[in-house]
């Protein structure tokens, strides 16, 4: 079965208000979240991470919630919830009969929200136990390793290292988009669910942390690159057991 307290949540809704506010309910309901504003982002995220369920809006920049429901289920039975500020019945009919396994008018509350996404979880559990065989519990990089069960990492030297929960969630951004360069508003939103201001730096200290916990050996390049001018980017290559 889907293992629902580490199941990996992809969240596409333009509103950055609105996407950090679920980014954080869902968070503290125990998943892990992605964030992203259109289906432009979307894409590339599904292609380049194990994502268990999506939130998907249905007012987008470009192609609609429905166009990418559309598309997405010509190649996927990923879990779909549908949300949209229309709670009109043509409209829920339309999605569900587009494949949605669910439909939520806003605004909705965190209780009906969490509860929701447990029963699809946990209809999709049943009914696609190979799904759960196939998810990973080790993630390795650069001879690191890191058990997502018991949220330990340990050094090349098979050393325990001791991360925070802030600096865990950043690692798994970045561990979910290797060789990506992320920006820092990404970073602060996809590790902790908060819309970035211009002058917040945080995320960089977090970053300066993260890597010095995550140090080569000398002559080595870091495994956390700086793109000057526009963020940060995870230079090993990732592969899941």
């Amino acid at each position: 079965m889907l293992s629902t307290d580490v199941a990996h949540v992809l969240l596409v809704e333009d509103d950055d208000g609105m996407r950090a506010l679920i980014t954080r309910i869902v968070r503290e309901g125990g998943y892990r979240v992605t964030g992203c504003r259109s289906g432009a982002e979307m894409w590339p995220l599904l292609s380049e991470t194990l994502v268990d369920f999506v939130l998907l809006d249905v007012m987008l920049p470009g192609a609609s919630g429905f166009d990418l429901l559309r598309a997405l289920r010509a190649k996927s039975s990923v879990p779909v919830i549908m949300l949209s500020a229309r709670n009109e019945e043509a409209d829920r009919v339309l999605g569900l009969e587009l494949g949605a396994d669910d439909y939520i008018a806003k605004p909705f509350g965190r209780p009906e929200l969490l509860a929701r996404i447990r029963a699809v979880l946990r209809r999709a559990s049943i009914a696609s136990l190979p799904v759960a065989a196939a998810r990973p519990d080790l993630l390795t990089f650069a001879k690191w390793r890191l058990d997502l069960r018991s949220r330990t990492l340990v050094d090349p030297e098979g050393a325990v290292v001791d991360l925070s929960g802030a600096e865990y969630d950043l690692l798994m951004v970045f561990l979910e988009h290797p060789g990506r360069v992320l920006a820092r508003e990404q970073l602060l939103e996809m590790s902790r669910g908060r819309v970035a201001s211009p002058s917040d730096r945080s995320i960089d200290t977090l970053v300066s942390r993260l890597r010095r916990k995550l140090e080569p050996p000398a002559g080595m390049a870091p495994l956390i690159k700086t793109v000057r001018g526009t963020g940060y980017i995870l230079t090993a290559k990732v592969e899941r057991a």
